[in-house]
């Protein structure tokens, strides 16, 4: 008895598919379109029926079966006094699902990899708390001399360009009760010490997007970081590089600056994060 082997079926897929299923007849057009809708909608927050259609380009009618058939799954909801569609709360909780899925921590690891390569110095991911920002994780420049933070190494707000980076997103009134809870330690003679001159640098922080820590921990090392947003639009993480002042020229701070928050950018988007500009 002969046998023939047979090749093994991808798994995810069905009986009979194969390597053709790019081709026309492979996309199911009625879920391609529905998607394509509840992305248009979910980027324009609700919309009339005739608004919705003409984004994506198809007639109303369709516009409606696809709308009224995501209704009844929670995916859709419509206003009926403004007549208006909008994502219904079913939506909401498939998305909370990817959320819960993907942690800042292993969402961090590629983007950072990527911004040691680009600038070739450290990489880290902190968060804050109230007494001061935790490390996370590094990506260790390949240089000789460079920074180490061993995770769960803790840090000052007022002294850390994470710390800085997130504490210019805080409400007004957080910022105010940190001050007044005690003195800002000296660590340097660069360190900010004093309200008005903390205040200060973080309005130049928010104004810019990113933080600078110049010898303000360290004698001779600097940082810039950049916050990590949530779903929620807050700053619940920050990235950052860090090494000797001599690598970190006052002439291509911007350029560095750069590259930290494209890693920011990046790791917000991969945890399903919204920025201030996105609100």
């Amino acid at each position: 008895m002969t046998t023939t082997d047979t090749p093994k079926r991808p798994r995810g897929r069905p009986r009979g598919s194969g390597a053709n299923d790019t081709a026309p007849g492979g996309v199911v057009q009625a879920l391609d379109r529905g998607l394509t809708l509840l992305s248009a909608l979910a980027e324009g927050g609700k919309g009339s029926l005739s608004d919705i259609a003409a984004r994506i380009g198809i007639p109303p009618s369709s516009a409606y079966r696809l709308l009224t058939t995501m209704q009844g799954h929670g995916i859709v909801a419509f206003d009926g006094t403004a007549q208006e569609w909008m994502i219904g709360v079913e939506a909401f909780r498939i998305g909370r699902a990817f959320v819960h899925r993907v942690s800042v921590a292993e969402a961090a690891r590629e983007p950072m990899r990527h911004l040691m390569r680009e600038t070739g110095e450290t990489a880290n991911l902190a968060i804050a708390d109230a007494r001061g920002v935790v490390f996370m994780g590094q990506v260790e420049s390949h240089n000789p001399v460079r920074a180490f933070f061993r995770p769960g190494t803790r840090g000052p707000l007022h002294a850390s360009g994470i710390g800085k980076a997130l504490l210019a997103q805080w409400p007004e009134a957080e910022v105010a009760a940190l001050l007044a809870r005690a003195p800002l330690d000296a660590y340097t003679a660069r360190t900010l010490t004093t309200d008005a001159a903390l205040r200060a640098d973080l309005a130049r922080t928010r104004a810019r997007g990113w933080a600078y820590d110049d010898e303000e921990r360290h004698l001779g090392m600097r940082c810039i970081a950049a916050p990590i947003f949530d779903t929620e639009g807050e700053a619940v993480a920050g990235v950052s590089v860090s090494g000797p002042a001599v690598r970190f020229p006052d002439a291509g701070l911007e350029t560095m600056a750069g590259h930290v928050r494209a890693a920011a950018a990046a790791i917000t988007d991969l945890v399903g994060g919204v920025p201030p500009a996105r609100r």
